[in-house]
């Protein structure tokens, strides 16, 4: 899903009446009134406690739609470099069904499947509210109550330990109790190198204002990937363009001199689409039904059953099942939010309940999509790569599940997290203590 849409207009004034602070933080090395200052709103959560202000630091950085075999495809050499200097995936990182931006981007930070903390989609329905979520939606963006599980700066915040949020779904909103002490509203249009610059700025704060958990995200491959396809030339350029940031971003946090742990992973992979618009409607009738892209939401029980029944056999791109049948791998068959029935993609095909209304315009799909089963596309598998102080170098793990990066996280930062669908020991072998001393 491209995300240029995510909550980009200004809500300086939603900001304002909850009660928050729209501060212009310098970009580092220059005074203020030098530059265009980042809209940074500021959250009193109060110092860092003594215990955390001895804490070691964690910046996560997403690379939206950066495939697994990217970075050696393409010779990322600085993405290439960190990975030996402390741990990679070299044969990818499973995101959670569906591999889509804002489920798997929550599904890092709370360690839980998204039908667990409710981001099934990133656009979806919800029958007992009778609303949709829409990513280009900021009042629903904002609004916590859509979201479930305790968020990685939640969790930091929680325990005394200050966060910082450059861009990241879910951070906008108040979630578990708390926002991170420092975050921006979504836009893509800022300047890359001043969101590294911000972030250098962070940790130049004093020791009580400091956050420790920092998140930093960059879309462009993503954008490329599905404008011009995972193989385009265009695509391989976002690669290396993204790339000499992280290289950048890595030789500033070196300077500053703190123990850093930098982590940088991506939400999905990206695959070629093959053929047209699969519109479901011209295979059943879907009067009566909520839809939300291919989700469907059946209100009357017969309904559901008549639509499934006339899906069941009409094509060989996609299986469609009654949602307490989805095959339980997938984790997607216990929410309302998933809809029912359930259609899911046999290949790379582009899947919708309905076709633009009569008399307008239709447009083809995007060359690149996401969205389906890594275990049966390998083009979906996400990238995964860390070093710091608290990271045993020279390490390669084999492919695992996305949710057992909370746990991980919540350790290098010295955090008691919630029980979650991650485990600790899933990557222990990767940390220095070996994860001895957390109780799992």
């Amino acid at each position: 899903m491209r995300l240029r849409a995510w909550s980009r207009v200004a809500l300086a004034g939603l900001a304002l009446a909850l009660g928050l602070a729209i501060v212009s933080l310098p970009v580092a090395g220059q005074a203020a009134g030098e530059h265009a200052a980042l809209p940074v709103i500021h959250v009193d959560n109060g110092p860092n406690s003594p215990a955390a202000q001895k804490a070691h630091y964690v910046v996560l950085v997403s690379l939206d739609g950066f495939r697994w075999d990217y970075a050696a495809r393409d010779g990322a050499s600085h993405l290439l470099a960190l990975g030996k200097q402390g741990v990679w995936a070299p044969e990818g990182m499973l995101p959670s069904f569906p591999s889509l931006t804002f489920p798997n981007h929550f599904s890092i930070v709370t360690g839980l499947y998204p039908e667990h903390h409710g981001l099934v989609a990133n656009n979806f329905y919800d029958e007992a509210r009778q609303a949709h979520y829409v990513i280009s939606d900021a009042k629903a963006v904002t609004d916590g109550s859509w979201y479930s599980g305790v968020p990685l700066w939640s969790l930091a915040e929680s325990q005394g330990m200050r966060s910082a949020c450059l861009f990241w779904p879910g951070s906008e909103a108040e979630i578990a109790g708390f926002r991170p002490t420092y975050y921006l509203r979504f836009d893509d249009k800022i300047d890359d190198n001043a969101r590294i610059e911000q972030v250098l700025d962070w940790l130049r704060l004093p020791d009580a204002e400091r956050p420790h958990f920092i998140t930093l995200y960059y879309s462009e491959t993503d954008h490329e990937g599905h404008e011009f396809g995972p193989d385009a030339p265009e695509t391989r350029a976002a690669v290396r363009k993204v790339d000499a940031l992280v290289g950048r971003l890595k030789a500033g946090l070196d300077a500053i001199g703190l123990p850093i742990d930098l982590v940088v992973v991506s939400d999905h992979g990206m695959a070629k689409v093959e053929g047209g618009w699969i519109t479901l409607d011209q295979f059943t009738d879907l009067k009566g039904f909520e839809t939300a892209g291919a989700l469907l939401y059946g209100k009357t029980e017969a309904d559901r059953a008549r639509v499934y029944n006339q899906l069941k056999r009409v094509s060989s791109e996609f299986v469609v099942y009654r949602r307490k049948d989805v095959p339980a791998g997938l984790y997607f068959n216990g929410n309302p939010r998933e809809g029912d029935p359930v259609v899911i993609a046999t290949g790379p095909y582009a899947i919708r309940a309905h076709g633009p209304p009569a008399g307008k315009p239709d447009h083809a799909p995007t060359r690149g999509m996401h969205g389906y089963d890594p275990r049966k596309m390998p083009e979906m598998k996400a990238s995964f790569f860390a070093a710091g102080p608290d990271i045993l170098p020279g390490h390669t793990v084999l492919p695992f599940e996305n949710v057992n990066l909370y746990p991980w996280l919540a350790h290098l930062l010295g955090l008691t997290p919630p029980r979650s669908d991650g485990s600790l020991n899933v990557l222990a072998g990767t940390l220095r203590d070996d994860g001895a001393y957390l109780v799992q």
